[in-house]
């Protein structure tokens, strides 16, 4: 069994063109016949040959592995590439089967349109690469969560297939407690949450808060409405500012800074969500700093020094490590 997650830079391509990609070297008729005996699923489901991947979505073949081998020869050399690739990465945790690493502020989680070579997952194939413990043509390692290019902190990478699927699962039952520091506007004299549907506008890169029912006019690629559910505690006040403990219920794109401006709390510096600059920082101040698996294994990553400096300016006193 042969399992594969499919990268942003990857979504859009029709099936049996993604499978045809990964085994250059297999009789295009022999891929259709697999795709409608079932031996190819999407997300645990079949899927037609014509069915168009997205993100994100975790591909599963049925086939030997020495033949996917000699079918996938040649296609290694083509889709991985790591001369000049940073294999540096901030590494929290790691085993035989997950990767935890601390992602700086300022850098792609996946490859986009406007970055494809130096983002953190290209840095983490890179890495594993150098330990020779990257054989792409049977598994490459995928990240469970996702952050924001200019959110740091912890992000989740599963190894092998069995690993990305567990974290995969905790996830979607919320069984997996992440937890955010961000610094917000005003003064939070008390901790609360915000329980209000989302709605995501991908040509505007916006996420919106859903009211009376009914979403603002947007630019009329809005995704289905999404329940989102948000916790935070204020950790101390500042001059004009309070640094925030945030839980994340569920995880929708900009939850926490969609949120927070819906009740009067933009991030500093978010100006895309209703912030104002701070000095030169004009990108939302926001860290996950703690993740904590079902089992109990706790995660942490210190505050970056950006925000350590913002801390001190704006006379919070605070030390992540008491």
């Amino acid at each position: 069994m042969i399992t594969r997650i499919v990268t942003p830079s990857e979504s859009g391509k029709r099936l049996h063109r993604y499978i045809r990609s990964l085994m250059p070297n297999y009789p295009l008729g022999q891929i259709y016949k697999m795709i409608d005996q079932g031996k190819v699923k999407v997300n645990g489901k079949r899927k037609k040959d014509t069915y168009e991947l997205t993100a994100g979505d975790e591909l599963t073949i049925w086939i030997e592995e020495e033949t996917f081998k000699e079918a996938a020869i040649g296609a290694v050399d083509k889709k991985v590439k790591f001369a000049g690739v940073i294999s540096k990465i901030d590494v929290v945790y790691e085993d035989a089967e997950l990767l935890v690493v601390n992602k700086p502020a300022g850098l792609l989680t996946h490859p986009d349109q406007t970055e494809q070579k130096d983002t953190l997952i290209t840095r983490v194939h890179a890495y594993l690469h150098k330990k020779e413990e990257l054989d792409s043509r049977m598994f490459l390692p995928a990240t469970a969560n996702r952050l924001d290019r200019n959110t740091s902190g912890l992000v989740l990478v599963g190894k092998t297939a069995g690993m990305l699927h567990q974290l995969n699962d905790l996830i979607r039952k919320r069984e997996l407690d992440k937890l955010y520091m961000t610094v917000v506007e005003g003064t939070v004299a008390e901790g609360g949450t915000v329980d209000a549907r989302l709605i995501r506008d991908e040509r505007g890169n916006r996420t919106r808060v859903v009211k009376d029912g009914a979403a603002a006019a947007g630019s009329g690629r809005e995704q289905e409405e999404k329940d989102a559910v948000t916790r935070y505690k204020p950790i101390q006040a500042g001059r004009g500012y309070t640094l925030i403990e945030v839980e994340l219920i569920s995880g929708r794109t900009h939850q926490i800074r969609t949120h927070m401006q819906s009740i009067g709390h933009p991030l500093l510096g978010d100006v895309k969500y209703g912030g104002k600059p701070f000095e030169d920082v004009r990108h939302q101040l926001l860290h996950a700093w703690k993740i904590v698996l079902a089992d109990g294994r706790t995660f942490t990553a210190p505050l970056p020094t950006l925000f350590r400096s913002v801390l001190r300016k704006t006379g919070i006193d605070f030390d992540l490590s008491k």
